[in-house]
């Protein structure tokens, strides 16, 4: 089963130690976490995800506000010129430790941060990165 993940979400997936809007939200990105720790692959797509899923049925005003996807431009800008890809809808990524790590040692810089601007989980994910991730959900991975 793939995972699709908007943009932004490819940063949050990083700081994810299961707190979120509501217990169905946290229900549903744990059964992501272990997906994407299992190794399935990540579709990037446009607008709502699999992580927006349980917001949706409340009208999903937060999933498709201008903010949001002004939020995802900036994380596959971000994340597009650290792996020196081009990322766009559609774009198929596997999660390997090597490139979680990567993600999670830029992130920590503030290196792709710049789409976490304004975000009020900003300050949480700045805990869990100064504390080297501990308590991260999306676990290692096989190497590669």
């Amino acid at each position: 089963m793939t995972v699709r993940l908007r943009a932004h979400h490819l940063l949050c997936m990083l700081t994810y130690i299961g707190k979120g809007y509501s217990p169905a939200f946290v229900e549903n990105y744990e059964a992501i976490a272990a997906l994407l720790s299992a190794g399935e692959e990540i579709e990037l797509v446009a607008g709502p995800d699999d992580i927006c899923r349980p917001l949706l049925g409340g009208g999903g005003a937060h999933c498709l506000g201008e903010s949001v996807l002004r939020r995802d431009d900036d994380a596959r800008n971000a994340v597009s010129r650290l792996l020196s890809v081009t990322l766009s809808a559609g774009s198929g990524i596997v999660l390997s430790s090597a490139l979680l790590d990567r993600l999670r040692a830029s992130f920590a810089t503030g290196r792709i941060r710049s789409a976490c601007s304004g975000c009020e989980w900003s300050s949480l994910c700045d805990e869990v990165a100064a504390a080297g991730y501990v308590g991260a959900v999306v676990a290692r991975l096989s190497p590669g």
